[in-house]
């Protein structure tokens, strides 16, 4: 970064001091002498913008940003190259920023009330909405982005200067910059995202906000990234019991590795906020509280900053995620790779080909998976009967099949469990729940000769359906938590369907003999 302006002049504007920088700019408080107009002017790294398009570029997304207008995002007001310094001027805002206000919370060994964390969050999601609706994706979501004012307003800062820096890269990872903790795995693994990849990044957001802590961290990127993509989602009431499990629910939605399976606007995620909110008995205050006001060794007075977009650096040993957007990420990521791959060459010398070939991977994987699945179900069903008619014939026991027919219901059960598992389709549950439920209610009648008790046993029928319908909508659309669910159901229940069927086929032989 060049060195400080301060006391200079950039176009319109006299540099007073320096606010901050970070890992694509500097910010500076400035004066606009006309308009009598304190402002914060953005300097762009200028090892950054040296690409020979970037003017035109610059330009066309700053004008982008500049035509926002919603009190939950930052104002720019004008934008200007001078002997190779590109800056946005921008609203000066007085306040302090999420990330500094969770670090103080942790510093007092306290938490947010979770009243204002929906308020700030439905902040946050207002402006995010808007500016969807206008075609932009901020892509760098995280809290100290989000500008906590003395107003009482969250406020996003910084929107398009990932993109307006990202569009003068020439390969796809060197396109890729950002803060990998609250980044979805689609955009880390391409570079590419739209707007469910901001919502995850606000679902990362408000993990934080709930656990003092980001889902996901390691020690290299390469590390973070691989766990946004493979590992499940630590669960936050495991962290923190007292949590809600209504704002959990938002969460692991808005975490989903499948964008598919996430809100798919910031408004649809404001109103499941706003209906956890209701079910949790939350007050909403109408206005965000001010600045936190305590002293320790560590912060010794007032946390309160005049910031636009970059968070400052004043509290020591807080182990949250870096605040600064890392704009080298891309190569970073590139040298990780080159230095495994002489040692797992093969499963890492693809991963900057990102999400286009990630995708046909794991939807070839998939399928196979799947396609195996429903190879063994049906080999199993066809092999059972087989094995059945051959031991009728072994021991004479001609009316084995009256006592063995509840066991193809078992089987059909059993194979529909079989494939829950690795499609995690958990309506699944309700045609191989019903069917098993009936095999098991059918072997009874059939081995105790009780079928006369169905005169008044049947509404055990009518509950199983209702039970099985219930448990598949309690946890449909939960994201990674419904796929874990249906994982482990077809995992436990195929093997009790299939353990019915030899418990049906030992006991047919003696009884039908």
């Amino acid at each position: 970064m060049a060195a400080s302006l301060e006391g200079q002049k950039l176009g319109k504007y006299t540099i007073l001091e320096p606010l901050g920088s970070g890992g694509m700019a500097r910010v500076y408080r400035a004066y606009h002498a006309k308009l009598d107009r304190y402002v914060a002017v953005k300097v762009l790294r200028s090892d950054l913008v040296d690409d020979p398009m970037f003017l035109s570029r610059f330009k066309q997304e700053a004008q982008a940003v500049a035509a926002l207008r919603h009190p939950n995002i930052i104002q720019v007001f004008d934008f200007d190259v001078e002997d190779d310094l590109y800056y946005m001027v921008m609203e000066l805002l007085d306040g302090d920023s999420l990330h500094t206000r969770l670090n103080d919370y942790r510093i007092r060994n306290d938490q947010m009330p979770y009243g204002e964390m929906v308020r700030i969050l439905l902040d946050v999601l207002d402006g995010l909405d808007y500016a969807h609706a206008e075609g932009m994706i901020h892509r760098d979501i995280k809290p100290a982005n989000i500008l906590l004012t003395k107003k009482g307003q969250a406020v996003l800062a910084d929107f398009g200067i990932a993109q307006i820096i990202g569009s003068t890269q020439h390969t796809v990872s060197g396109a890729l910059l950002g803060t990998l903790n609250y980044m979805a795995p689609e955009q880390g693994m391409s570079g590419k995202c739209d707007v469910r990849s901001d919502i995850y990044s606000m679902g990362v957001v408000f993990y934080e906000m709930l656990t003092q802590q980001p889902p996901y961290d390691a020690d290299t990127p390469l590390a973070i990234l691989m766990k946004h993509v493979n590992d499940p989602l630590p669960v936050p009431h495991q962290i923190d019991p007292n949590i809600p499990m209504a704002l959990e629910r938002v969460v692991l939605k808005a975490l989903s590795k499948d964008p598919d399976d996430r809100f798919q606007t910031a408004a649809e995620m404001a109103q499941s906020l706003r209906q956890a909110a209701g079910e949790a008995v939350l007050e909403l205050p109408d206005r965000i509280s001010l600045p936190l006001s305590f002293s320790t060794m560590q912060s010794p007075s007032e946390s309160v900053a005049v910031i636009s977009g970059t968070a400052r650096r004043q509290l020591v040993d807080a182990a949250f995620a870096a605040e600064e957007t890392d704009a080298s990420l891309g190569p970073k990521l590139e040298a990780e790779l080159a230095a495994l791959k002489h040692v797992e060459k093969k499963q890492f010398e693809r991963l900057p080909v990102m999400v286009a070939d990630h995708n046909s991977i794991e939807e070839q994987r998939r399928e196979l998976t799947v396609a195996n699945a429903a190879v063994t179900a049906v080999t199993i069903f066809i092999s059972a009967n087989l094995i059945m008619i051959m031991l009728m014939g072994l021991f004479d026991s001609r009316g084995a099949f009256h006592y063995f027919w509840p066991a193809e219901l078992a089987m059909i059960a059993g194979g529909l469990f079989y494939i829950m598992k690795p499609t995690r389709i958990i309506w699944l549950m309700i045609p191989a729940g019903i069917l098993l439920g009936l095999s098991f209610l059918f072997t009874v009648s059939n081995l105790f000769n009780a079928w006369g008790a169905w005169g008044f046993i049947w509404p055990l029928v009518i509950f199983l359906i209702m039970g099985t319908i219930w448990w598949s909508v309690k946890w449909a659309g939960r994201g990674e938590m419904t796929r874990r669910k249906a994982y482990a159901a077809g995992h436990g229940l195929s093997r009790a369907a299939y353990g019915l069927v030899a418990f049906i086929g030992l006991v047919s032989i003696p009884f039908g003999s």
